[in-house]
Order: structure tokens, then C-alpha cells, then sequence
């Protein structure tokens, strides 16, 4: 019987949709499904809502347990085919509150910080030996199991796992296999979807869009960059910081503006605070996201549950295809974020990128690329430098390469002295008390 161990399914929305996407394929709907989390209230909303759709949209063809707390954990992962990982460790309150609020009193704004900037540093920091302990207990009692990553700091966490771990490991994004789609719709060019080719590489978060063709073979770029400046020359639309990459580097990126914001040093300045409104960055926007969510819960419960008549369509989340292939041994193509090992020329073989992939029966390959463009490498290689740092910082416990991490993170770099970022760094660490321990 195929197993799909759930890490995190406290993350009820996203349990929802790909345990939801499992029960709508046939390959995988006769599954046992292990539901792990630390939180009970959570856990036991995710078992409701699942054992709903279960029933309601897979006549209660899968087997679904739960299991709570570290102590339960080997257990949930014990003859597991597939782990799909969605853990947040320290969750928003305290630990996404303290990596917005200390940053700012020493003038450092974010807008996600889930990714890189120093609250992406700090949450992979948290979250890696946590991992780590799931990949003990895989290489126990789940060897030849695949661990879907979803958790964020992607290439932070999946390169940790990926060189540190024997764990067979492929990080997953959401923005890859819309990208083109939410790009060619936002510029109105929607008569150009059907039949399009197109090739994405990078890193994630920030892997581009390197070229989209029509139905035909004809290139969609010129009038992609004519029609991207004219929107930002009109101003007031949401990602106006990706068609500023379109203008300035020449090609357009995965993952949304208000993330790319942080990404880099040109957008989010002290010296220039105008840039905020010029470019409609949205500072503090992951925060008031989870207060909305938390704020909502409740509600959102009901609606989804609609008095027991809740359903499922299958969504565009990778996991259940990608398990479906590996299955069936019918091919399935996906972006996946993988160890450099010969695929981008021209970044670092132990940077975790993001490349087109081919998922069979035999597992996931990643496909060649080649070299991305001078430009678009040497952007990947200011995320790639904090990225590597942060994860030898957690491999060997040292506070010292923390601060190197930081000070090399281009955001942090660009606003704060080295001594406020020494300072900043040793206060975060204090403040997230025994989710940072492990590294005083």
C-alpha cells in the first residue's frame, strides 16, 4: 500500500488541497495517510476536513490517522512512500512577529521574509534541525521514501537536506507552473496561452522566465517588454518590481514582486523611501497576512466544510502528479529545486537550483540547461552567497557565520553597518529564545 506522510498538516488549507489532489487519482486514492503536527487543535481541523473529502469525493477509499508530537513522529513516517513536508517552525506568533519587529528598529523594513533577508536567514535557521531530525528518522524507517519540500526557505532548507541528509529530497514551489500563464493574462495577451513552449531556470523564487514562444514558434518576448514597460509607465499595478526586471535585466522572474522586493538592494532604501510608493511594495505584507488568516479561521472552516458537503477538484500543486508518476511510470514534467550538480553552468554545483525536471517511474531527473544569462546568474549569486552561508551556519552551530550570512544578504547589506548587523543578529537570536539555541 502507498503511504503519504504529511509533515506540518496543521497547515490545513495546503493539507487540504494535496491530500484533497491524492484522493482525485486514482493511482493514489487507495492510500494510508499519516496527518503529523505538534499543534492538536490544528491537526484535528486537517483530519476533519480530509476525512470529509474523503468521503465525500473518494467514498472513503483512503486510510487516514494522525499522529501528535515529536514522540508520535517515527511512527507517522514508518513505512512512508511519500513525505510531503509543510512545517512552519514558530509559527507567526512569536517567531514571524520577532523576525519583522527587531529588523525594523534598526530601520531594516521586509515585506515576506520567509525567503532570504535576514528573517528568511532566521527562519531557516530555526527550521533546518528540525528537519534534520525528520531525515534521521526517514533514513530509519522510510529509506527509499521522497520528501516533497514546501516549506520556505526553499533552497536553504531543500540544499541542506539534499547535501547533508541521504534523504531523497525535490523542493517544490507554487509559482513555476504559473508563471507565464499569471504573466501573459496580466498583459492581455491571453489569445497567446494555448500552445506556448516555454523554459524557466534559476533558483527558486527568483528563476526566469529564459524564453516563452507562441502556438506557432514565435517568439512572445518583444511584445512581453513593450507591453511590461507601458504598465510601468502607467504605475499603480501590483508587479511593477518584475517588469522593472523586465526593463533592467530583460527577462521576468517566478515568483511575485512584493518577495522580489526584498530580494536585492535596489528597491527597499532608507535614502530613497519614495521608491516605496513609485514601485507599490507592500512593507509588513506577511504579517498582516497571518493576522487575516487567523482572524478568519473559523470561518474559513465552515465555508469549507459547507455542513458536511465539501468537495475537491484536483489542483495544479505538483505533489500529487509527481507521485502519480513515480507510480505509474507515466512521465510528468515539473520545476524542482535540486542540487546544481552539472545543470547551470554558470552558478556554484553546490547551490540548490531551480530547473526543469522529468518525474517516471524511476524517480526525478533534472534536465541540463546550460548558462543563464551573465546578468540573471550574477542576481542568483547575491541570494546564493546568504543561501550556502546560512546552511553551513546551521550544519555546524556558528553564530559567527550567521552574521556573515546576514551581512552578505544584498538587502541588510545595503542599509545596515556591519556592528547593527552583529547587534540585530545577536538580539534575534535571543528573542527566539529556544527555537535558536542550539546556536549560542
Amino acid at each position: 500500500m502507498i503511504k503519504i506522510t504529511f509533515m506540518g498538516a496543521g497547515s490545513t488549507i495546503f493539507a487540504r488541497n494535496v491530500l484533497g489532489d491524492c484522493m482525485c487519482t486514482p493511482a493514489l486514492r487507495d492510500a494510508e495517510i499519516a496527518l503529523y503536527d505538534i499543534d492538536p487543535v490544528r491537526l484535528m481541523d486537517s483530519q476533519l476536513i480530509l476525512s470529509a473529502i474523503n468521503k465525500n469525493v473518494n467514498e472513503g477509499r483512503a486510510d487516514i490517522h494522525t499522529y501528535l508530537g515529536p514522540e508520535n513522529r517515527k511512527e507517522a513516517l514508518s513505512g512512508a512512500t511519500f513525505v510531503v513536508n509543510a512545517i512552519q517552525v514558530g509559527g507567526y506568533d512569536p517567531c514571524t512577529i520577532t523576525d519583522f519587529e527587531i529588523p525594523e528598529k534598526y530601520g531594516l523594513r521586509q515585506t515576506i521574509a520567509d525567503t532570504l533577508g535576514i528573517g528568511g536567514i532566521m527562519r531557516g535557521l530555526r527550521t533546518i534541525p528540525v528537519m534534520e531530525g525528520f531525515a534521521r528518522d526517514m533514513e530509519e524507517v522510510c529509506p527509499n521514501a521522497w520528501f516533497l519540500n514546501y516549506t520556505n526557505p526553499m533552497a536553504i532548507l531543500t540544499g541542506f537536506m539534499q547535501r547533508y541528509t541521504s534523504v531523497k529530497t525535490i523542493g517544490l514551489c507554487h509559482s513555476v507552473q504559473v508563471c507565464s500563464e499569471n504573466l501573459l493574462k496580466e498583459l492581455g495577451m491571453e489569445d497567446r496561452l494555448e500552445g506556448r513552449t516555454e523554459l524557466i531556470a534559476g533558483i527558486n523564487h527568483m528563476a526566469w522566465l529564459l524564453n516563452i514562444h507562441g502556438s506557432n514558434g514565435d517568439d512572445l518576448y518583444p511584445a512581453i517588454r513593450q507591453k511590461a514597460f507601458e504598465m510601468n509607465q502607467a504605475g499603480g499595478h501590483k508587479d511593477m518590481v518584475r517588469f522593472e526586471y523586465i526593463r533592467n535585466l530583460g527577462y521576468y522572474c517566478t515568483e511575485s514582486s512584493e518577495h522580489n522586493a526584498e530580494y536585492n538592494s535596489l528597491f527597499i532604501k532608507s535614502r530613497y523611501p519614495q521608491l516605496i510608493e513609485e514601485f507599490n511594495i507592500p512593507l509588513n505584507e506577511y504579517p498582516r497576512r497571518c493576522i487575516k488568516q487567523i482572524n478568519e479561521w473559523e470561518e474559513e472552516k465552515k465555508s469549507i466544510l459547507n455542513n458536511g458537503a465539501i468537495t475537491h477538484t484536483r489542483s495544479l500543486e505538483y505533489a500529487s502528479y509527481i507521485m502519480e508518476a513515480i507510480i505509474t511510470n507515466q512521465p510528468y514534467k515539473i520545476g524542482g529545486n535540486v542540487l546544481n550538480q552539472g545543470l547551470i553552468e554558470n552558478l556554484p554545483s553546490d547551490a540548490c537550483v531551480e530547473v526543469p525536471c522529468l518525474v517516471d517511474g524511476s524517480g526525478i531527473t533534472p534536465c541540463h540547461v546550460g548558462r543563464l544569462p551573465v546578468q540573471l546568474a550574477a542576481m542568483n549569486m547575491t541570494n546564493i552567497n546568504p543561501q550556502l552561508i546560512t546552511v553551513e551556519a546551521a550544519r555546524t552551530r556558528s553564530r559567527e557565520m550567521i552574521y556573515q550570512a546576514a551581512m552578505l544578504d544584498p538587502h541588510t547589506s545595503a542599509e545596515l553597518s556591519i556592528r547593527d548587523i552583529r547587534a540585530m543578529v545577536d538580539e534575534l537570536i535571543d528573542a527566539h529564545g529556544d527555537y535558536m539555541s542550539m546556536y549560542r
